[in-house]
């Protein structure tokens, strides 16, 4: 039987296991992902993580810089699927309406939940017990197409977008091969969204990277790991910005430390530095002032930290 053919669309680490199980089983004809673009201090060039793989098999490559205008490779490939994955720009009709077998998304949320670009972020920060992976044909309207399947798994408290990523991307292609199969021998029903039940994850602002203390300690803890290990959340003291990778949450009676304001530093004990929230205190655990590498905060404690912060001083 001959394979069927695809084109691949995708960027983010999250569709690289998804590309990898698809090679195995049919030929992928193309891959389309984002252009290369400037990345650290020296704005050198990086490939995005699907661009590696593609270039590791030999895969043929096409890098729109707008894939509205810019399309007709995709086309001349006379796919009979296209498969997007994290991809990162609004793919036009006629690009999804084309292959016989139409373009297939594979997207990190229980949808109709979390529609948009930053579903497992916000799975995390909104303090979600589960999320999941959804396999759906593909609508010009943003993650609004028919659902082919769906998996779903909870998000541990230890978990943070990196883990909560890798175990949403390996569900993902294992989904998308069991489903793939029943897409076309046309044995699968897709089912519309609910749309009274939608709700929306868009790319994150710089805005939504400031963490505030004025919250709950779950809700801190939530937001912090919630975009660990990127963006990452920061916070400033003193005009000094401090991006923070790791806290732990303390319950405790704050009544304790009435008259201080969220935010403020409360207690340090050998060391350790604990923060005024809303129900309770953050214990702070690995911190990364501007300029410096991530520290634990005993390290940094141990330097420049036992003048930075001290009793009573508040993050803004």
């Amino acid at each position: 039987m001959t394979k069927k053919k695809l084109v691949f669309m995708g960027t983010m680490e999250f569709a690289v296991p998804i590309l990898e199980a698809l090679r195995n089983v049919y030929d992928i004809c193309l891959v389309v992902t984002q252009p290369d673009k400037p990345f650290g201090r020296k704005q050198e060039l990086k490939y995005s993580p699907v661009k590696e793989v593609a270039l590791h098999y030999q895969i043929p490559l096409f890098q729109p810089v707008q894939i509205r205008t810019d399309y007709q490779p995709i086309l001349d490939c006379l796919p009979d699927a296209i498969i997007v994955c994290a991809y990162g720009q609004m793919i036009p009709s006629i690009v999804l309406e084309t292959p016989p077998f139409q373009a297939i998304n594979v997207h990190a949320s229980l949808l109709p939940k979390l529609r948009g670009g930053a579903p497992m972020h916000k799975a995390i920060q909104y303090g979600e017990e589960y999320t999941g992976v959804s396999v759906m044909f593909m609508r010009p309207k943003m993650d609004s197409g028919p659902i082919l399947s769906q998996q779903r798994i909870q998000i541990e408290l230890t978990d943070n977008v990196g883990t909560l990523q890798t175990k949403l991307a390996h569900l993902g292609a294992q989904l998308l091969m069991d489903t793939l199969p029943r897409v076309f021998d046309q044995s699968i029903t897709p089912m519309e969204q609910d749309i009274t039940q939608v709700t929306y994850a868009y790319n994150i602002k710089p805005i939504e990277e400031s963490l505030h203390f004025h919250q709950t300690i779950r809700q801190v803890y939530d937001h912090v790991r919630g975009y660990y290990p990127w963006p990452i959340v920061h916070t400033t003291m003193d005009q000094v910005i401090y991006k923070i990778h790791e806290v732990e949450m303390i319950p405790e009676n704050i009544n304790f430390y009435q008259g201080a304001l969220c935010g403020e530093i409360v207690k340090i004990i050998k060391q350790e530095v604990y923060v005024l929230a809303q129900d309770g205190l953050i214990k702070l655990v690995t911190v990364q002032p501007s300029g410096k590498k991530p520290m634990s905060i005993k390290d940094f404690m141990n330097g420049a930290g036992k003048q930075a912060f001290q009793i009573g001083k508040k993050f803004e």
